[in-house]
Parts: C-alpha cells; structure tokens; sequence
C-alpha cells in the first residue's frame, strides 16, 4: 500500500519505532536513524538477546534499514537534511526544542521539502506547563490515571500498571492514524503536515468510558479487577481447572446464559432481569456464578457458551496464546 513512501525514522524505544513498523508493514521504506556506537536504547533492554540485539528491539524496528548519524557534527546534520528532503514522513521523539537545537526545526526542512510530513511524539506534548519533562511508559501510567483503576477490587494503596507499554503503543498508534490522514491531505494540496502527539494525551484519551462517566457524575472511579464496572456478569471466574472469562453484553444473552445453566427464574428476578439490576447485585449474583463455574473445567464451558451463542474464552499464559489456533492459521495466511 506505502511502496511509494520513504519514512525516516529519527525516533528510539517504542512509540516512535511503533509508527515506523507500522508503516513499513503496510510497505514503505523506513531509514531509521540511530546513534554512533549505542544506538537506540532498546538493543540493550533484555535478555533475551540474540546476536546481542533484545527481543524488545526486535519487535518495534522490523522492516527498516538502519543508519548511524552523529547529529552533534555538521556532516551528520547535513546527511540528515539530505535524506527528509528525500523522505515522505520525519518520526522523532526528542525532547522539546532539540530539533531547534540542532538546526533542523521542521519549518525550515519543509522549506526544502514542502510535502514532508513531521511526527514528534513526546511525553507531554509540544506545549503545554509539562512539555519540558520527559515521558516512559510507567510514570504516564502513573499521572494519567490509570493505576488507580487497575487491579484487584478495593483500595489497598497498591497501583498496578498495564503489563506492557501500554501508553506507548497507543501513543503509535494515534500518530499512525495521524501519518495517514497527513498522506491523504498532501495529495489533495501537495503539502504536509506537523504531528503533535504525546504519550499523556494518549494515556487520557483511553481512559474510555471510565473517564467519560467520571466527568458525567463526578464520581471517583473504583476498581473493578477483571470485572466490568456497568456490564454483569462481565469477568474472570474459576472453572475446576483454571480460569475463563465470561463476557455478556445485554440481557438477551443473560437470559440465554440462565438457559445453560439450568436457571430459568433468574429471567424474571427482579433482581437479576436487567443489566442496572445486575450492576446493584453483582455482590449476590458473582459469587453464585462463581460456585456453579467451579463444577466444569474451562473449557468445557468454553465449548458449552460458545455454542450457545455467548462469548467465553479460557485466560492463556502468552505461549498458549501464540500457540492458539486463530494465530497459527493467520500466521500461515500472511505467509503464502
């Protein structure tokens, strides 16, 4: 699809080489830009290593070709300036003012280079009273909001963050969907475009629901764990021999789970009818749900609520995730 587009891509770690890995996914060139000696920071992020490169490096910086420019010398700034006026779209990710710095600000590239397309992504934006600090994964997170949410019911003062660089990933990808819809722009006026996107307001932005009905009732969210804060039954429940999770979105799926389960009267429970009702109880319907789920392993109820048209699925560790079915056979499609 991108064939035709060469991406330079100055950015380290991952939100950054995120957009570049997307991008040469859908076919374009991407020149990543690297540091004389060190490199980008994340070839050093493990074990595992193979070939002294981490596993961390090797998943956000596939299908590029790589580059080292020392940008503190003439001659590394003036390569640099040759290759954006060869180049569709600039990623970077360094701090605010550093491209001012180094000469290179992206009003005087596109002089040069008018259809150039600049993607900064940065902690806190290019402006702003937090610009200037820097942004990782954990400590967004953090000040976004989202450990306060994450984890078990209650609050026992313990913040839980997302199990991968969760802020970056989504930082990537809305600065992709940006890089796009830039594309789409210069091909109707011929010009670019310049990207601001930060991980802090990537973090906000999925806070969904959550941060919507915070903002509608004023009330301080709570955790829920694995359950839904307004949808029951909507979670994690133990089965005989592990876990799986039951997800059931409206009441007609409700009424067609208290048919597998042999429980008819719940339909017409006032206290269990609807989904309001559900969320008011899940104190007494959870724990009932819990005692019957025990009486089968995971997947026999996987089978017996996938058949009956509802959505359940065991909780895999990542190997019997990558092993799972679904993925091989993606896998074997995207290679023939």
């Amino acid at each position: 699809m991108l064939k035709h587009i060469t991406v330079l891509d100055a950015s380290r770690v991952l939100a950054g080489p995120y957009i570049g890995m997307l991008l040469g996914d859908m076919g374009a060139r991407v020149i990543k830009v690297e540091r004389p000696k060190v490199g980008d920071d994340t070839r050093h992020w493990g074990p595992p290593f193979k070939n002294k490169e981490s596993a961390y490096f090797f998943y956000a910086n596939r299908n590029k070709q790589s580059i080292t420019l020392n940008l503190k010398k003439k001659r590394g700034i003036e390569i640099f300036k040759e290759l954006c006026n060869k180049s569709d779209i600039l990623l970077e990710n360094y701090k605010v003012g550093t491209m001012a710095k180094l000469g290179i600000p992206f009003d005087e590239l596109q002089k040069t280079n008018p259809g150039l397309i600049h993607a900064s992504i940065t902690g806190f934006g290019l402006n702003g009273p937090l610009k200037d600090r820097t942004g990782y994964d954990a400590l967004v997170q953090a000040q976004g909001g989202i450990m306060s949410i994450n984890g078990p019911p209650g609050h026992d003062g313990t913040p839980y963050k997302v199990g991968v660089a969760i802020t970056d990933i989504s930082a990537g990808l809305h600065a992709t969907i940006a890089v796009l819809g830039a594309l789409e722009h210069r091909h109707i006026t011929g010009r670019g475009k310049s990207i601001d996107v930060s991980l802090f307001d990537s973090q906000l932005s999925w806070l969904a629901n959550v941060g919507s009905a915070y903002m509608l009732s004023g009330k301080e969210p709570q955790r829920y764990g694995n359950y839904h804060p307004t949808v029951v039954p909507y979670g994690t429940f133990p089965s005989s021999d592990g876990w799986f999770v039951l997800a059931i979105g409206n009441d007609s799926q409700f009424y067609t789970l208290c048919d597998v389960l042999g429980k008819p009267e719940w339909k017409t429970d006032e206290k269990f009818a609807t989904n309001p009702a559900r969320v008011q109880n899940r104190d007494l319907l959870t724990p009932t749900l819990e005692e019957i789920f025990k009486s089968k392993t995971k997947h026999d109820w996987e089978t017996m609520l996938n058949d009956a048209g509802l959505s359940a699925a065991p909780v895999n560790t990542i190997p019997q995730a990558l092993a799972n079915p679904g993925v091989v056979s993606v896998w074997f499609a995207c290679g023939s």
